[in-house]
């Protein structure tokens, strides 16, 4: 997992992907058929796709000039020649890998990377990322194969961020930008053939790639299984070859005919305050909410024990975990002096969440925690879309609700900003943007990017402390990742941290 870098003078450290399956230990004129558990929606333009389905497909048609390896959260030089040069605290060179071409024959030139950073830059376009990647102010051609990249101020995590932006082809996505996002075009090894929503995305192997990463296969077939019996019974049939998302109750069944394993990821389940609303303006009642919740029940009942209660905002694997100054345990009592002393009494609520098949699960028993100490509580499940819909409209009190930017990117400046950035979750979800505690904790996500080493884990340890304790939106646990795959099949396949599969460096076994 990527870690806080101290960049050196001259360069930056970064880890090379592991290497590929050797030539004689796979098949490389076979399709391999995966089970994904995720509806297709949206853009696959990597300046706006967010959806679990997209990002994971991006991985393997799109390259940023640095990647984060979807597997290890390592950087490592994709589309550049090499990881990023330093020429002085706010200046990067990068050299843009010789020969390199996008799937339509043409090559990539440093028009394309230029183009491809300042569209994400522009506020005005609209880009999701844009929050991301602001510590760059320019990026402009040195000559026909390196970029000069110059920062506003020093940023220690320039090799795990750089990579939020994919490189793509200038002139396709100035003749129509909403065509590329449907039928998309990178410079990776595997390009996009089609993409049917409720049926399959279909890719074929980009046989002119010449980076690190050459697809191992002819092409894949990505089922979109959305019913989690449909996915189990293509693995167990040998219709699929991996699948991602395996429900809890068949982890063992499963694991009698395939290989199961389950890994440990930053995806949570928050717990999101209308913070504009009485009485949940107060911090006091956002925290009772967290002592009422009775987490063994919830995680081991719900979830079957595949999750770990929140101790902080980061789970506990990820290795700039700080143990919160505030960390809520079940204590009813604690809940119920807390609501006592904000003077609040006979609290209702509706209770919004998202019909996600596990947190449907879950639901009830927070629920039931609730109602336990008193908060009566009404669920109201809905298709993920129509409660944002209410959310945005400012239209709800309390909402329970799934998350995982760590899709984008693994460092906590990244992670922290998705929520608690400058952008619509505190303006317009939780709304806290005006309050003094946002501002402070702005301050410190702003202080930390330009520090290093221990100064820098110690500001970020700052921020875990006073989301621990303000709490607008919060996570309940991190929820860990079930995936299953043949390994008598598939030749250097592993589950990532996340939603998604990634097959890049992975073959079909010869037979």
């Amino acid at each position: 997992m990527a870690t806080a870098l101290v960049l050196a003078g001259c360069g930056s450290a970064a880890t090379t992907p592991e290497s590929t399956p050797a030539a004689a230990e796979v098949d490389p004129d076979a399709i391999i058929e995966a089970g994904i558990s995720y509806a297709l929606s949206g853009s696959f333009d990597p300046m706006l796709a967010s959806g679990a389905v997209t990002q994971a497909a991006n991985w393997h048609v799109f390259e940023g000039l640095v990647d984060l390896d979807p597997v290890t959260r390592e950087p490592y030089a994709a589309l550049a020649a090499d990881m990023p040069t330093q020429i002085d605290d706010t200046t990067y060179e990068v050299d843009i890998r010789e020969g390199a071409t996008f799937q339509n024959g043409e090559p990539v030139t440093v028009d394309d990377v230029v183009f491809s950073y300042e569209r994400i830059l522009d506020p005005e376009a609209g880009s999701l990322f844009t929050s991301f990647v602001d510590f760059i102010d320019t990026v402009e051609a040195v000559d026909d194969d390196t970029v000069r990249i110059t920062l506003d101020y020093p940023f220690s995590l320039i090799d795990q961020r750089l990579g939020v932006v994919k490189i793509v082809p200038k002139a396709l996505v100035e003749a129509d930008a909403e065509a590329f996002g449907a039928n998309p075009v990178g410079s990776g090894p595997y390009s996009l053939v089609s993409a049917v929503p409720d049926d399959a995305i279909v890719f074929e192997r980009y046989d002119d790639y010449n980076g690190p990463r050459p697809a191992q296969a002819a092409g894949m077939n990505w089922n979109l299984l959305s019913d989690a019996a449909a996915r189990v019974t293509a693995l167990s049939s040998g219709t699929i070859d991996a699948m991602e998302d395996v429900p809890y109750i068949d982890v063992d069944t499963l694991a009698a005919t395939a290989d199961v394993e389950t890994v440990q990821s930053f995806g949570l389940l928050f717990m999101m305050f209308n913070t504009e609303m009485a009485p949940f303006d107060d911090p006091r009642v956002r925290q009772a909410f967290f002592y009422a919740l009775d987490m063994d029940t919830i995680i081991g009942t719900g979830l079957l024990g595949n999750a770990e209660p929140a101790t902080s905002f980061l789970p506990e694997g990820h290795p700039n975990y700080h143990e919160a100054s505030t960390v809520y345990t079940y204590d009813p009592e604690k809940a119920q002096e807390l609501l006592e002393e904000a003077g609040v009494s006979d609290l209702s609520i509706t209770l919004l969440t998202t019909d996600t098949g596990w947190v449907r699960e879950v639901a009830p028993l927070v629920k039931e925690s609730l109602d336990a100490v008193g908060i009566e509580t009404t669920l109201d499940i809905g298709q993920s879309g129509a409660q944002y819909t209410k959310v945005d409209a400012g239209d709800f009190q309390v909402m329970v609700a799934p998350g995982d930017p760590s899709v984008f990117g693994n460092d906590p400046d990244i992670l922290m900003r998705w929520w608690y950035g400058d952008n619509v979750w505190p303006n317009n979800r939780y709304r806290w943007a005006s309050s003094p505690e946002f501002a402070e904790l702005t301050a410190l996500l702003d202080d930390a990017v330009r520090e290093t080493g221990d100064e820098q884990q110690a500001t970020w340890d700052e921020a875990f402390d006073l989301i621990s304790e303000e709490v607008p939106l919060y996570p309940l646990f991190h929820r860990k990742l079930p995936t299953a795959w043949n390994s008598d099949s598939l030749v250097g396949f592993a589950p990532v941290p996340t939603t998604g599969l990634s097959f890049l460096d992975v073959g079909v076994a010869a037979q």
